[in-house]
């Protein structure tokens, strides 16, 4: 027993769940306290730029809207500055999600001569 619970101590040092961390009567005692247990979800900065984006273009299409309504764009003019507004906010946040990703974990670690 004693050994047992030295294994689970010793050799978990990842942050993945041991094998029945749902069910804490299967873990030796001294291991119940130290549980890791991790949760996945969208990381908040994420989640903030896609609904700044989603703002984002939900201002430009009104103001695509708003200028078929005064008469200053033409219908086949306000379909296409739809579609360009679409594309172009998706495309935009695309690059800015994929540049925030490479720079959330980086997989080259610098080294710095003194």
């Amino acid at each position: 027993d004693m050994r047992l619970r030295q294994d689970y101590l010793t050799n978990f040092t990842s942050p993945i769940q041991p094998p029945n961390a749902h069910d804490a009567s299967t873990l030796p005692p001294a291991f119940i306290s130290s549980k890791i247990i991790i949760t996945m979800s969208i990381p908040s900065q994420i989640a903030t730029g896609t609904f700044l984006y989603l703002i984002l273009g939900v201002v430009l299409l009104g103001l695509v809207f708003a200028s078929r309504l005064t008469g200053r764009v033409t219908k086949d003019n306000a379909d296409i500055a739809n579609v360009v507004v679409v594309i172009a906010t998706i495309s935009t946040w695309l690059f800015w999600c994929c540049a925030w990703m490479h720079q959330w974990h980086p997989l080259i670690k610098p080294i710095y001569e003194e």
